[in-house]
């Protein structure tokens, strides 16, 4: 990709905004008639956190999940009233209050939490609003068997809260088949029903678009509104959001017998022509992707030969006419030619890890339908 300004950028990180939305309304429409939160966590799985979020409160979400304080308080002075921030990890002691002060809804994931909670609620003669979550067998976050018990035992616990909702996660909502979801539901269904009626969430991106005939009250979606796969083995219903391109630093002529990177891992055979990028670990690009990855110069690929450095990486263009690939040009990362989960599956890890592990210094652009957006208002 000939590059055709004098720009001083390493790397092209571009985000479309209209493709995020787009996403959105596609899980919203298998999700109907249930409402649909966004996953808006780690800035947006990397991606801008703010401007995300602005976009899609425009597109019409209302509800936004966190997993930290912190990244709700961020964004509650960025939109409107109208929108409600839950955190999924739930608070800390002590941060209770400021919580509260702000409108920001913790996610009650212990029987500890729902005191704390219960106890500010009291102390300030308010029905503060509350998610409570039920451990239906992931292990990771969530009331107890047990636990539901007490609160069974001590109604006022949840009455004198605003509960909107009770909620469970599924640990293989990307795996349709397996056993464990519905294992899953049965525990969740069988805990919640000890409860008052509450409104319920447990699906994610995945479970709405292969659970249609349950989605819940509440579809929260993650990894299928910034473009990834949301099942594994499946073509993707979701519109690409990112596309990352690295800029070529130098082009040389190896000849055979030459070692390429640090430890010499890759030994040229024939005469070769070498591309270094400028783009590394540092920027989030795996360093297993050394001798597995790939770039993409007009559709054509371009392997990667030697270990990924810090800042830098080399590819093999000895295919490519000299006069197509010079120093200063772009080459394809993440776009059209290879998707998240490409990428993911030669670095052996998956599409949330290679998103949330883009760096800092890759500068993001954003774009919706096409055109740039360089200050998007945040709506009123």
């Amino acid at each position: 990709m000939r590059c055709g300004t004098s720009e001083d950028v390493s790397a092209r990180l571009t985000i479309d905004l209209g493709a995020i939305v787009a996403n959105y309304l596609t899980a919203k429409a298998a999700a109907a008639p249930a409402e649909v939160a966004c996953v808006v966590k780690a800035d947006a799985y990397g991606l801008g956190a703010g401007v995300v979020s602005a976009a899609l409160y425009t597109a019409g979400c209302r509800r936004f999940f966190t997993a930290q304080l912190g990244e709700a308080l961020a964004l509650r002075g960025l939109l409107p009233q109208d929108a409600w921030f839950y955190v999924l990890n739930g608070l800390w002691p002590g941060t209770e209050a400021p919580a509260a002060d702000a409108g920001v809804v913790p996610v009650l994931n212990s029987l500890d939490q729902v005191l704390r909670w219960h106890g500010l609620a009291r102390a300030r003669g308010a029905r503060l609003p509350a998610i409570l979550q039920i451990d239906s067998g992931m292990s990771r976050l969530g009331v107890t068997r047990e636990d539901v018990d007490v609160l069974r035992a001590n109604p006022d616990l949840l009455a004198e809260l605003d509960v909107h909702y009770v909620m469970t996660h599924l640990a293989s909502a990307d795996t349709p088949d397996s056993a464990w979801n519905a294992a899953q539901l049965t525990v969740f269904d069988e805990l919640a029903d000890r409860l008052p009626p509450f409104p319920r969430s447990f699906a994610n991106t995945a479970a709405a678009l292969t659970r249609p005939q349950r989605p819940g009250d509440l579809v929260r979606i993650g990894i299928g509104l910034y473009g990834g796969a949301p099942v594994a083995g499946r073509p993707n219903p979701m519109r690409r959001v990112v596309d990352l391109s690295a800029r070529v630093l130098q082009v040389r002529e190896a000849p055979p017998r030459t070692g390429v990177g640090y430890g010499m891992t890759y030994v040229t055979r024939g005469p070769t022509r070498i591309a270094t990028l400028a783009v590394g670990y540092a920027d989030g690009w795996p360093r297993s992707m050394g001798g597995r990855g790939a770039a993409f110069l007009d559709g054509r690929r371009l392997p990667v030969v030697g270990r990924v450095s810090m800042d830098s990486m080399m590819v093999d263009v000895t295919g490519v006419a000299p006069s197509a690939l010079e120093a200063g040009d772009f080459v394809e990362l993440l776009g059209p030619h290879q998707s998240l989960e490409d990428v993911a599956e030669q670095a052996g890890t998956v599409s949330y890890e290679i998103l949330t592990g883009l760096g800092s210094r890759l500068p993001r652009t954003y774009a919706a339908h096409g055109a740039a957006v360089s200050d998007l208002q945040v709506p009123a």
